[in-house]
């Protein structure tokens, strides 16, 4: 029994950050049901296909509507008359257009709560606009801030904005929404625009920005590549290590097993910063990888290997922490933040959607009429 256990979801299909908010819920305990297309009718703008390998849908049963249907139309207003929690991801007006908007909903359940995450939000002259995390990165500020001292800017994958900025931050205006309607018996809308919330996240920089400390051209900051003792080098073999030996105490230890003397590698002399990371580097290119976590071991230097996403699950500390689930399926990431008394547990891998079984949305409410009028038999729950 999660956190969340209790709390009903109904996620209309979709990709990226909706799912992963949804995942996130379902983790700790929320029931979702993933509203899904039936096969051969076209998606919206910006919206895929699920697959069976998509990790993010874990832990959820889907049913395939047809919202091009009166019928199908009705049995998505039936399926909010019993949720807490509504989650799309399309572009601006596609709900309101199948009729199936915030306030079309919320007539019928004054209580709930409408998750709405898109790339620019809901208003502005670009909420229409068609985007990926790398454009919502570019227009936040955050993407000019990347990459090192005279190079092109480079995306972090698209973690930020989508994940981070959108799903993240969905999930997180859903439970206060909630929190909140348990109290007033109101729902509200909550919209999530990857635009706001990748800005928000680099608030710390901004910060730095506005203290004076934070230099417009990327390569030369402290947390950005411009410092030697923050910054990832390759070794003999190839592989990398990544050095974050920002404290004095830190840095002092880095310089030890370095083999480097402290008065010739002063660590805030600015100028001498891209002379020191060569000297660095030239000794990083010495040794293996392996030698140098053996050489670090047990020394609080901040240095650790830079693993792929293979070797991420067969690191020590992660296989003690339980970080990856590999037991029953694809290598996947384990629940996070770990709760002491109601934990949370990864759902089972997801399966392809299937016809919306009968039981299924008798469990949400819909009487045999409706579910005869859909055209549903009874089949195995997908999820």
């Amino acid at each position: 029994m999660g956190s969340l256990s209790g709390l009903r979801v109904v996620e209309m299909a979709g990709i990226g950050p909706g799912p992963f908010a949804c995942m996130l819920l379902a983790d700790m305990g929320a029931e979702v049901i993933r509203v899904v297309r039936p096969a051969g009718v076209r998606e919206p703008a910006g919206v895929t296909p699920d697959g069976p390998a998509t990790l993010l849908l874990r832990g959820r049963r889907s049913v395939a509507i047809d919202l091009r249907e009166p019928t199908g139309r009705m049995a998505v207003l039936r399926l909010c008359d019993r949720a807490d929690v509504l989650v799309e991801g399309y572009r601006p007006g596609v709900m309101e257009r199948h009729g199936l908007g915030p306030n079309d909903v919320r007539a019928r359940n004054p209580a709930l709560v409408y998750g709405r995450v898109t790339g620019y939000g809901q208003d502005g002259p670009l909420a229409a606009a068609a985007g990926h995390d790398i454009n919502y990165l570019a227009i936040s500020g955050v993407l000019g801030a990347l990459g090192g001292r005279g190079s092109r800017p480079q995306a972090p994958l698209n973690l930020v904005a989508d994940f981070g900025g959108g799903g993240m931050l969905l999930a997180f205006g859903i439970v206060c929404a909630v929190l909140e309607a348990r109290r007033s018996g109101e729902g509200q809308v909550v919209d999530a625009a990857m635009v706001d919330g990748a800005a928000l996240l680099a608030t710390f920089v901004y910060g730095l920005r506005a203290a004076g400390v934070w230099n417009e051209e990327p390569g030369t900051n402290l947390l950005d590549g411009g410092a030697h003792f923050y910054d990832t080098y390759r070794c003999a073999d190839g592989a990398y290590v990544a050095v974050g030996a920002i404290e004095p105490q830190f840095y002092a230890a880095l310089l030890s097993v370095l083999g480097l003397r402290p008065s010739e590698h002063p660590q805030w002399d600015r100028d001498r910063w891209p002379e020191l990371r060569a000297a660095f580097a030239a000794v990083f290119e010495t040794r293996s990888r392996e030698e140098w976590v053996a050489a670090f071991d047990g020394v609080d230097a901040c240095v650790t290997p830079v693993l792929g996403l293979t070797e991420a699950a067969r690191d020590p500390h992660n296989i003690a922490r339980g970080v990856f689930v590999t037991d029953d399926g694809p290598l996947r990431p384990a629940v996070a933040p770990r709760l002491s008394r109601t934990p949370g547990r990864p759902g089972a891998p997801p399966r392809p959607p299937e016809d919306p079984p009968a039981a299924l949305l008798a469990e949400w409410g819909l009487d045999a009429a409706e579910i005869a009028a859909l055209g549903v038999g009874d089949g195995e729950v997908s999820g």
